[in-house]
């Protein structure tokens, strides 16, 4: 039994994967809270004034640790799900927006300190932390094309395409250097359309066992 995350830059096809891996493995998946998300377009479409005033991506931060939160609490405690992104990334996206003066020095910090509580907390459970990251790796041309055919009317503004290359220009750094809640299986979304190629969903889903299988192997 496993608790398989999947991650990556937004737009490369994270919900996809999901859907697909989750069916494979007979695994419930808990799914990225976007639908009904109140925050989420108040976050892409607002104004650098609004964003100072209201300060937007602190709360949209507050609210997504929050769930992802109580999805990995379940994950955890079932030992068999999959997880359309998970808490770990999130310290990743604060730090962006941080970086971009999008979040302030102490908003930051009260996010380190709530986000440090929750892992003790995962700590204390049977099983900590996930098996496996799928990680869906692309050009940013591609990011930028699955971004367009998705076609969520807040994320299309062209002016949040810096915005996009921040936190795609970061990504492989913070998997590679600093994620280590788990093993991590590298894919290229550059090469992979598992909505459209059912021989590249097989493939994927073949990986993603194989790996499995190697893991269960040096644990055994």
């Amino acid at each position: 039994m496993a608790v398989i995350v999947v991650g990556g830059m937004i737009g490369l096809g994270k919900t996809s994967v999901a859907t697909l891996l989750g069916k494979a493995l007979n695994s419930e998946v808990f799914y990225e809270s976007v639908e009904g998300n109140p925050i989420l377009p108040l976050f892409y479409t607002a104004s650098e004034e609004e964003i100072e005033r209201k300060r937007y991506p602190f709360l949209l931060q507050l609210y997504f640790l929050s769930a992802r939160f109580s999805s990995i609490k379940q994950a955890l405690a079932n030992r068999r799900n999959v997880l359309d992104r998970s808490i770990y990334e999130d310290w990743y996206f604060a730090k962006v927006n941080k970086e971009l003066g999008r979040i302030s020095d102490l908003e930051f910090t009260l996010y380190e300190n709530l986000a440090n509580n929750m892992m003790e907390e995962l700590a204390e459970l049977p099983k900590k932390a996930p098996d496996l990251m799928v990680y869906l790796k692309g050009s940013f041309e591609t990011v930028l094309q699955r971004i367009a055919l998705r076609g969520r009317s807040y994320e299309q503004d062209p002016a949040l395409v810096e915005y996009y290359r921040t936190l795609w220009s970061g990504y492989d750094d913070w998997v590679m250097n600093y994620y280590d809640a788990s093993d991590v299986l590298v894919v290229d979304m550059d090469k992979t359309d598992v909505v459209n190629n059912p021989d590249d969903a097989k493939r994927l889903v073949a990986d993603v066992e194989a790996k499995l299988a190697q893991i269960a192997g040096t644990q055994a």
